[in-house]
């Protein structure tokens, strides 16, 4: 759609730069709390983790804006980086030109600076993105900076940012001076479906519009809301191209894409985000779909059975030659997931073990082929029989005849088919 023709004088959903509006919401502020308390602390490091597209860099560039001019700030992106180009990077950011120069070289002008700068005015501020993808040398180096201190604590504060829970990495012997440091760490959680649509109307508010609840009524916020799963740089890709999508206004919600949704990066039931807020693991099983170690779907188990293999005719079709018309297929028994393989020329595997009847546990990982499906289910803790005796062999008998009859009479509505070259997209 023209964006005249709704009433813009601007993209509300840019997808470079900075955006229109900005607007706070609870999971954002309690981020940017936790860095400021970090920073003031003696000896500040913290972890700030969150999904691809949870706004992180967001809340990271806000954070630096409300610094004293007087900090010095490196904010590095770490992928793939090993010693020399993190400490180069680190001195390019506080300011410094360099002809080559060697690791120690590098590290120890980082020292004298950093020893100079918190003696003088305030500790130095090293932020790095993306902080799991530094090469091992690089770890070392960071673990040498974060040992620096000065008689007021240490000499450089430190944040580290990461698309997945760096808890585990932190905790390895080798990183016992960053370990040792850590004052926060924090896991982003997405917007609740109010602070979606205010965020939404916001933005088109900002582009010109009079009447945003006109253009995405609040069905269309909803639906964005469960589409992105909360996730505000999701949510921004979704609206811009519903928005660009639409020939009528107002927008209608079946124009929505769904995408797959990462995983938030909380591990446990503690952090588990509120009971009113788009909980990542859903309360039905969820099946990722993956190949190569990419994720090419991802599916709730909504219906009591679920097929899968080649044919269209299955609930989840992948084009594979490596998979058999119909390969194996999901029973739901009350809180119990059954999986059959259904005589799969290839087998069916769960964790490398090759299965023709099996109870799924949580995490459990699923080989069909070349692709691999992970079973996500946290109430399936316990290899119980499912239902008890009750789901007894009679039943799984029935179970397969009565879906031999749905595959010959019934035209049932179908998941899209997978292909095996089909572009990926990464938790």
């Amino acid at each position: 759609m023209d964006l005249a023709a709704a009433g813009l004088t601007g993209q509300p959903f840019p997808s470079h730069g900075k955006p229109l509006a900005v607007l706070s919401y609870d999971a954002q502020r309690e981020a940017l709390e936790i860095l400021d308390d970090t920073y003031q602390h003696s000896t500040g490091l913290c972890l700030l983790q969150g999904p691809t597209l949870s706004g992180k860099s967001t809340i990271v560039r806000r954070f630096i804006d409300t610094l004293h001019e007087d900090c010095a700030v490196a904010l590095v992106d770490g992928k793939g980086l090993n010693t020399t180009n993190l400490l180069t990077g680190i001195l390019h950011q506080f300011g410094f030109t360099l002809e080559t120069s060697s690791a120690s070289e590098l590290l120890g002008l980082v020292r004298v600076f950093t020893w100079q700068q918190a003696a003088s005015h305030e500790p130095p501020l090293l932020i790095i993105e993306n902080a799991h993808e530094l090469n091992p040398s690089a770890m070392r180096a960071l673990c040498e900076l974060a040992d620096l201190r000065v008689r007021t604590g240490s000499a450089l504060k430190i944040i580290l940012v990461s698309d997945r829970a760096l808890a585990g990495l932190i905790q390895a012997p080798a990183m016992r001076s960053i370990a040792q440091r850590l004052v926060h760490d924090f896991h982003l959680r997405p917007m609740t479906r109010q602070e979606t649509r205010e965020l939404l109307h916001a933005k088109l508010r900002a582009a010109g519009s009079d009447h945003p609840d006109f253009i995405f009524p609040d069905a269309v916020c909803e639906e964005l809301w469960k589409a992105s799963g909360g996730w505000p740089g999701i949510l921004d890709r979704l609206a811009l191209l519903t928005l660009a999508g639409a020939e009528t206004l107002p927008v209608s919600a079946d124009e929505i894409e769904h995408p797959a949704l990462p995983a938030g990066t909380w591990d446990d039931a503690e952090t588990a985000p509120p009971e009113n807020e788009p909980a990542v693991v859903p309360d039905t099983p969820q099946l990722i779909v993956t190949r190569d170690g990419s994720v090419v779907c991802d599916i709730r188990v909504e219906k009591l059975r679920l097929l899968i293999g080649r044919s269209d005719h299955n609930d989840v079709s992948i084009n594979s030659r490596f998979i058999s018309r119909h390969h194996a297929l999901l029973v739901r028994h009350n809180d119990a997931t059954f999986l059959m393989d259904l005589n799969s020329t290839n087998g069916t595997f769960v964790n490398a073990k090759r299965v023709s009847n099996h109870v799924l546990l949580h995490d459990d990982v699923i080989s069909i082929g070349q692709h691999k499906i992970k079973f996500n289910d946290p109430h399936a803790r316990t290899r119980a029989k499912p239902g008890g005796a009750g789901f007894d062999d009679t039943v799984v008998m029935k179970t397969l005849a009565d879906m031999r009859n749905l595959l010959g009479h019934e035209n049932t509505a179908q998941l899209p088919v997978i292909p095996e070259d089909l572009p990926n997209t990464r938790f």
